[in-house]
């Protein structure tokens, strides 16, 4: 048994809740055909696809088909723009649309880059953490030194506590120059890492932005990772990051601020929280300079305090 199905905008629950659980009894098959579109279900499928060994995907442009006069073809191209093209008749996922924040071309080139050490570790290092919000959804703990994210560390299912226990083991091995962490969940990790004795540096998504054309602090720091990934970035090459910064579209409020879309709405288009996307932009959330050996002792004052000297000791 087979099913065609034509992918625009279908929510991903026909498929995972309907087509695949009717396909499976019988060994079925399922063909996915459409035209690229942003990021939604069928650029997930497409690119999941690519990595799977039971999975078989294919791209087809207008130059494989003949399907559309070759005068025709010289005159679309012409008269429309570069990436609606691309899109349209070279089925290219890359291909940014005009409200994309990130292009998928800008972060595959990302994802494709490897830096020498000594491009990077000079830099000041930075721990982003972005905490579940509900059950589906991953908490991340993403490392970055300078133009360097490292892999992140995601997990499901585990509650504040742990997850603070997790960073505080990162924080101790890497020694971080500053910790950052989403505050719209994350009070509850914040607070026992503070109790542990770690400085963490709240950063609340929802809230003003030190520049007056972002709509909220979550916008802003979208926007200076996109600027980071131009300068010349490197990220892991995970199917799941790339997705997460390619999905947020954004716009322009009545006051002409410029405001980023917001979780729910991404997962209403049938797209997966960008949990990983979120973890690595809050490492932008304030300029961090590299702290010297005196200010990682000052920094923690329980340390100092163990550290610093007492005249006293032996007589007491």
């Amino acid at each position: 048994m087979c099913a065609a199905t034509l992918l625009a905008q279908i929510k991903p629950e026909v498929w995972t809740d309907i087509l695949q659980p009717a396909l499976s009894d019988r060994l079925g098959w399922a063909l996915f055909i459409g035209t690229p579109s942003g990021i939604n279900l069928f650029s997930e499928l497409y690119f999941k696809a690519k990595e799977y060994d039971d999975w078989w995907s294919s791209r087809y442009t207008v130059y494989d088909t003949n399907s559309i006069d070759e005068g025709e073809v010289v005159r679309l191209k012409r008269d429309m723009s570069e990436s609606s093209f691309a899109r349209e008749y070279m089925c290219d996922f890359s291909a940014a649309g005009d409200d994309q924040l990130i292009s998928l071309s800008d972060v595959e080139t990302a994802a494709q880059r490897v830096l020498r050490e000594d491009q990077f570790n000079f830099a000041a290092r930075v721990i982003g953490i972005d905490p579940a919000r509900f059950g589906d959804d991953r908490s991340v703990i993403f490392k970055r030194q300078g133009l360097q994210a490292f892999d992140p560390m995601v997990y499901r299912g585990i509650d504040n506590m742990e997850l603070a226990s997790r960073v505080a083991s990162v924080i101790n091995e890497w020694k971080p120059d500053a910790v950052f962490c989403d505050a719209g969940n994350g009070s509850g990790v914040i607070d026992r890492l503070r109790q542990l004795g770690f400085d963490v540096i709240e950063v609340h998504f929802g809230g003003r932005s030190g520049n007056a054309k972002y709509l909220n602090k979550r916008s802003e720091i979208w926007f200076e990772m996109r600027e980071w990934l131009k300068l010349g970035a490197s990220i892991p090459n995970s199917t799941d990051l790339k997705q997460d910064l390619a999905a947020p579209i954004y716009w322009y409020d009545s006051t002409g601020r410029v405001q980023l879309e917001p979780k729910d709405d991404i997962k209403k288009r049938g797209l997966p929280s960008p949990d990983l996307g979120d973890a690595l932009a809050v490492t932008f959330a304030h300029p961090v300079a590299k702290l010297t050996e005196l200010d990682l002792i000052r920094r923690n004052s329980r340390e100092y305090r163990e550290r610093e000297y007492d005249p006293f000791e032996k007589i007491r």
